[in-house]
């Protein structure tokens, strides 16, 4: 039986990519229009196995609600995906450049692409979703629009890449956390990545003291995020992404810092995503 996911947005969308790069293209998804609802039914027995997230990215920065979504959650990151996004022009076979009247895509995507685009004395058509543009071109079989999409959502749809590539900055990731349910966590082989979840109490170098533990065992904090608690007088917690060379090494700083916060959670430990 094949896993199955909730992914936010619909098929042929950069989280399905994420999905399949993570778990294999034969990965079924189950297309949610919140991150909401992606983290309610990763957290159900009867309706998924989990779910892929985005957290991140290169450009934009942290999606800050993601991270309260996935505190208040019974779920555990297993794995990530590093995924460079690639929007490319795509519409029905047989259309050509000299066709296109208007293009359609989400706002972002259209931003992302604003110098190719820039180009051409097109419409530019505003939709929720860029998997979706594409389905909608192919289904009403459009001969003078085109849709800014992924690959994946051209082959899912039958459109024809015009022009890949069209995005202007070419250095853009987005992170994706991949969650499970506790009971379906197991130990991930290679693991050397964990993320945690902290606060400290009040005190005068309180967070200072425990980045000088971390430091000082050899771990990488590649990403510190504070958050502020609801109801309290100015106090924060903090997510931390640590990189660790061995799992006796993570389990030895956590320890040290753990008498060092007022609370602390490990939110999961798996393999570093990113490409070498």
């Amino acid at each position: 039986m094949a896993t199955r996911v909730s992914i936010q947005g619909y098929e042929g969308s950069f989280h399905q990519v994420a999905a399949q790069q993570f778990f294999g293209k034969q990965v079924e998804v189950i297309p949610c229009d919140t991150f909401r609802e992606v983290i309610r039914i990763a957290g159900s027995k009867k309706e998924s196995d989990g779910g892929v997230m985005a957290i991140e990215n290169s450009i934009a920065g942290s999606i800050l609600p993601n991270y309260n979504l996935l505190q208040k959650s019974n779920l555990r990151v297993v794995g990530e995906v590093y995924l460079q996004i690639k929007q490319n022009l795509l519409a029905n076979p047989g259309v050509q450049l000299e066709d296109i009247r208007e293009v359609h895509s989400h706002p972002m995507a259209i931003l992302q692409c604003i110098d190719y685009l820039e180009k051409y004395n097109w419409k530019l058509v505003e939709t929720e979703d860029t998997a979706l543009s594409a389905k909608h071109i192919h289904q009403k079989r459009h001969r003078h629009a085109a849709a800014i999409a992924s690959k994946l959502a051209a082959d899912l749809f039958e459109l024809n890449v015009l022009t890949p590539n069209i995005h202007t900055m070419k250095n853009n990731y987005t992170r994706f956390l991949v969650l499970k349910r506790e009971d379906l966590v197991a130990p991930v082989a290679g693991a050397n990545k964990a993320s945690v979840n902290f606060h400290t109490d009040h005190s005068r170098g309180s967070l200072a003291r425990v980045l000088s533990r971390i430091a000082d065992g050899g771990i990488n904090l590649s990403k510190l995020q504070s958050f502020p608690i609801p109801g309290s007088d100015w106090e924060y917690s903090f997510h931390a992404d640590m990189e660790f060379d061995s799992l006796e090494q993570f389990e030895s700083i956590i320890a040290a810092i753990k008498p060092l916060t007022a609370a602390l959670q490990v939110y999961g430990i798996y393999k570093n995503g990113r490409t070498p």
